[in-house]
C-alpha cells in the first residue's frame, strides 16, 4: 500500500504573535503537495491564532497534553482543550518531555489513550539517546517506549497514530541520521509493530524522521521505502520547512 507521507513542524517554546501571522502568511502563499499531510505544532497560546490563519489543508498540532480532561491541575492543558480551540493533532512522547521532565512511556500512553478519546491524532515520539545508540541498544530503548503504547491502545487506534523516529542526539544538534540509519530503524519499527501488534497495523502505520531536518537533507532521506514523513524542529520556523514539505517531489 501507499501511506500518504506526513511532514510535521513542531516550533516548541518560540514564537509570538507577529512571527505566527508572518509565517502562516509564508505557509499559505507555498505550493503543498496534495498527496502531502502536513500538521504544524505550535505553543499552546498560539494554537487559536494559528488554526484561525494557517491554510485549511494543513493542520495545527498542541505540542504535549495531560491525561484528564478537567480539574484542580494547575497549568495542565486537556486534549478536549487542544479540540476546543482548533487544534486536530497532539505531539506525544518528545525527548525533551522524557529527559528534561522526567515523564515516562507509561505517562506518555496514557496521554495517548485521552488524545485519541478526546478526537485527536497523535504524533507520537520515541528514540534513542548517543550513549544508548553506542552501546549497540537503539531498539531496545525504541521498542521499551512502544511497548507502553502498545499495551494501552487498541489495533484499530493506530490508524490514528504516525510514529516519529527522533535519534535524541540528532535533535538541534546539526547531526542528521544517515538516510542508511533512519533506514534501519523504521525498517525495525515496523517489524515490532508487525510481531506485536499485526502485519496491518505495521503495513500501514506511518514512521517520520526527526533530527536536523532540513531542505538539504529532506530529499534523500524521503527516498528510503520506511520513511515516511518528518518531524521537523528549526526548520519548521523558516521559509524552508516549504522545501521540506515538497520533499517527494
Amino acid at each position: 500500500m501507499t501511506r500518504t507521507f506526513w511532514v510535521g513542524g513542531n516550533w516548541k517554546m518560540n514564537g509570538s504573535v507577529a512571527s505566527v501571522k508572518d509565517l502562516a502568511a509564508t505557509f499559505n502563499a507555498g505550493k503543498s503537495p496534495a498527496d502531502v499531510e502536513v500538521v504544524i505544532g505550535a505553543p499552546y497560546v498560539y494554537i487559536p491564532l494559528l488554526a484561525d490563519t494557517l491554510r485549511k489543508d494543513w493542520a495545527v498540532a498542541g505540542e504535549n497534553c495531560y491525561v484528564h480532561a478537567a480539574g484542580a491541575y494547575t497549568g495542565e492543558i486537556s486534549p478536549e482543550m487542544l479540540a476546543d480551540v482548533g487544534a486536530k493533532w497532539v505531539i506525544l512522547g518528545h525527548s525533551e518531555r522524557r529527559h528534561i521532565l522526567s515523564e515516562s512511556s507509561e505517562f506518555t500512553a496514557q496521554k495517548v489513550v485521552k488524545a485519541l478519546a478526546a478526537g485527536l491524532k497523535v504524533a507520537l515520539c520515541v528514540g534513542e539517546l548517543l550513549e544508548e545508540r553506542e552501546a549497540g541498544t537503539t531498539q531496545v530503548v525504541v521498542n521499551s517506549q512502544l511497548d507502553a503504547v502498545v499495551s494501552a491502545v487498541s489495533e484499530s487506534d493506530w490508524a490514528n497514530i504516525v510514529i516519529a523516529y527522533e535519534p535524541v542526539w540528532a535533535i538541534g544538534t546539526g547531526k542528521v541520521a544517515s538516510p542508511e540509519q533512519a533506514q534501519e530503524v523504521h525498517a525495525a519499527i515496523r517489524e515490532y509493530l508487525k510481531a506485536v501488534v499485526s502485519p496491518k497495523v505495521a503495513e500501514e502505520t506511518r514512521i517520520a524522521y526527526g533530527g536536523s531536518v532540513s531542505g538539504k537533507n529532506c530529499k534523500e532521506l524521503a527516498q528510503k521505502p520506511d520513511v515516511d514523513g518528518f518531524l521537523v524542529g528549526g526548520a519548521s520556523l523558516k521559509p524552508e520547512f516549504l522545501d521540506i514539505v515538497s520533499a517527494t517531489q
